[in-house]
């Protein structure tokens, strides 16, 4: 029966994936019958409520990609600097007191995260650098990289913990000061686990929705700064969606945006996991 009823739930979960693969594709191609594919991946005109109605997406690509790159240039300092520190330096108390805060940041819900970058982020940095606009592509670089520290602290740690503890006793042993030990034998030997860290945290920030609708800016550009506002993918199809009529040209527009998207997660994943099985072998 426990065998029954555990096939049953995974079988349930493939044609659920299948099924929401279905639809986006259904929906999402007949786009095509209205502009062609090269335009809609290249152009930056994102106006689909004109007449005639513009459906290039570029700037909702490159949008989401300035976001989720800063948003990595932020968590991966702190979220592996985190993750050696617990793992290699810290005492026993100060993992107990460190870690339980870090995975904290993970179960506080997206939509507090945009209320404070929009309370007291963006006024903050209107201040601080005299823009017009603290709802921009810098902010919410800020709130998403501090969103993914807990993913790429969480897994880098269990990979720098999974590294044998002879490694580090013989490099001790030939007269290596920690430091050395942790740049040339520790973060070498866990390179796989931190990279895939890294990849999830990547696919973690580019499917965020809340945060970058509340603090990103809207605004369809692609930006000659990082302190103007942008539009990502994810904002696009949650804000607009709402808004069309089913089964017209921006309806499938909005769902050819959620295939790109999938593919660009997809494709992350795939790369994740070839890093951990190349780990595993």
């Amino acid at each position: 029966m426990f065998k029954g009823i555990t096939y049953t739930a995974s079988l349930f979960t493939i044609i659920v994936l299948f099924g929401i693969i279905a639809t986006l594709f259904s929906e999402g191609l007949p786009i095509l019958k209205h502009v062609n594919i090269k335009d809609f991946l290249t152009s930056p005109n994102w106006h689909p409520t004109h007449f005639p109605a513009d459906f290039g997406i570029l700037s909702l690509i490159v949008g989401s990609l300035v976001v989720t790159a800063g948003a990595l240039i932020i968590a991966i300092p702190l979220g592996l600097g985190s993750a050696i520190y617990i793992s290699e330096i810290a005492g026993t108390r100060s993992k107990e007191i460190i870690k339980p805060i870090i995975e904290l940041l993970a179960g506080i819900p997206s939509v507090v995260y945009g209320l404070f970058g929009m309370a007291f982020l963006s006024p903050f940095l209107i201040k601080v650098f005299g823009i017009p606009t603290g709802l921009n592509a810098f902010s919410a670089s800020i709130v998403l990289g501090v969103m993914v520290v807990p993913i790429i602290s969480s897994m880098s740690e269990d990979a720098l913990s999974t590294v044998p503890r002879n490694l580090r006793e013989a490099s001790f042993a030939l007269g290596a000061t920690r430091w050395e030990t942790i740049v040339q034998i520790v973060l070498p030997a866990a390179r796989s686990g931190v990279v895939g860290s890294i990849m999830l945290g990547f696919g973690r920030a580019i499917g965020e929705t809340m945060v970058v609708i509340m603090i990103a800016g809207g605004a369809a550009q692609i930006p000659k700064s990082i302190f103007q506002p942008v539009r990502p993918m994810t904002a696009a199809i949650a804000s607009e969606m709402g808004e069309t009529v089913i089964g017209s040209p921006h309806f499938h527009a909005l769902f050819g945006i959620a295939i790109v998207l999938f593919f660009i997660t997809f494709i992350t994943n795939l790369i994740t996991e070839f890093v951990f099985l190349k780990k595993r072998k």
